[in-house]
C-alpha cells in the first residue's frame, strides 16, 4: 500500500510537470471535449460495489484540437480485507493498478462534426513479477447541437488483454451528453461493447456545482454478468 501511495503522490507530480496524457470522459468513454490550450483538467472516478476502484485522469491541452496527460486506474481496495488489491498474473479481469500516459487529437469535418483519434499506454504498478505493458487505441466520429450544449461520439477501440481482461479484443464504443439545463444539469452516458472487464453501460446524471465543478452520479452494468455498481466522477474543467 505504501508503494502505491508513493507512486500515486509520483504520477501528481509528473503530471504538472510534463506535457503527459488524459481524455476525459463521460463516464468510461472518451468525450470529444478538447481541453484548451495551455488549460489543465481533472476526473476522479469511483466505481462503488464490493470493492471500490478508483480512477484519475490529469489533461493538458496543447492547442490545435490536440490534448496530452496521465491516468492512474484501477487502483482497487476491498473494504473487507481492509487492503488495496492488485492484479499483475491473469487476464479473468483487467491488470490493476495502471499507470498510463494518453492523447487525444480531433480533426474538424464540419463545425459540429469531427473525427478524434486517441490511445492510452502504459504499465501495471507493484509488480509481483516484471511489469506489463497495457494498451488501449479508438478512433470515433463526435457531433453536437444547439451550440454544443447536446455532445455524442460512436466508434471502435482496440487493446490487448491486460487493459481488458479475458474477452474480444476490438470493438464498438459510444456516449452522450445532454445539457437539458445547461452547466446545471446534464444527462450523461457511454456503452463499450465486448464480454471483458471493460464491456459495460453506464447511465447517470450531472449536477453542476460551479460553472468548472460538475458531478455526475452514474448506475453501471456489466455486459458479461450483469453485475451492478454505482459510479460517482468528480471533474474540474476549466471551460
Amino acid at each position: 500500500m505504501k508503494k502505491i501511495g508513493v507512486l500515486s503522490g509520483l504520477l501528481v507530480l509528473l503530471s504538472l510537470s510534463l506535457p503527459t496524457l488524459a481524455q476525459q470522459t463521460y463516464f468510461n468513454v472518451p468525450s470529444s471535449d478538447i481541453v484548451e490550450k495551455h488549460e489543465l483538467s481533472v476526473q476522479q472516478q469511483f466505481t462503488i460495489a464490493e470493492s471500490i476502484r478508483s480512477g484519475t485522469t490529469v489533461s493538458f491541452g496543447l492547442g490545435r484540437e490536440w490534448e496530452v496527460g496521465a491516468n492512474l486506474y484501477n487502483l482497487d481496495y476491498k473494504p473487507s480485507a481492509h487492503r488495496f488489491m492488485r492484479n499483475d498474473s491473469t487476464t479473468g479481469q483487467a491488470y490493476s493498478p495502471l499507470l498510463l500516459l494518453n492523447t487525444q487529437k480531433a480533426f474538424d469535418i464540419t463545425d459540429q462534426l469531427e473525427l478524434a483519434i486517441g490511445a492510452q499506454t502504459g504499465f501495471n504498478l507493484t509488480p509481483d513479477r516484471p511489469a506489463q505493458w497495457v494498451g488501449y487505441l479508438y478512433g470515433h466520429v463526435a457531433g453536437s447541437l444547439h451550440d454544443e450544449h447536446y455532445n455524442w461520439s460512436f466508434g471502435g477501440y482496440t487493446a490487448n488483454a491486460r487493459y481488458l481482461g479475458d474477452g474480444p479484443r476490438a470493438g464498438f464504443q459510444a456516449g452522450f451528453d445532454a445539457g437539458i439545463f445547461y452547466q446545471k444539469f446534464h444527462l450523461l452516458g457511454d456503452w463499450i461493447s465486448g464480454g471483458h472487464d471493460l464491456g459495460q453501460l453506464v447511465l447517470g446524471v450531472e449536477v453542476y456545482l460551479g460553472k468548472h465543478f460538475p458531478v455526475a452520479l452514474g448506475w453501471q452494468r456489466i455486459n458479461r454478468d450483469g453485475q451492478q455498481a454505482l459510479v460517482l466522477q468528480l471533474t474540474y474543467n476549466p471551460e
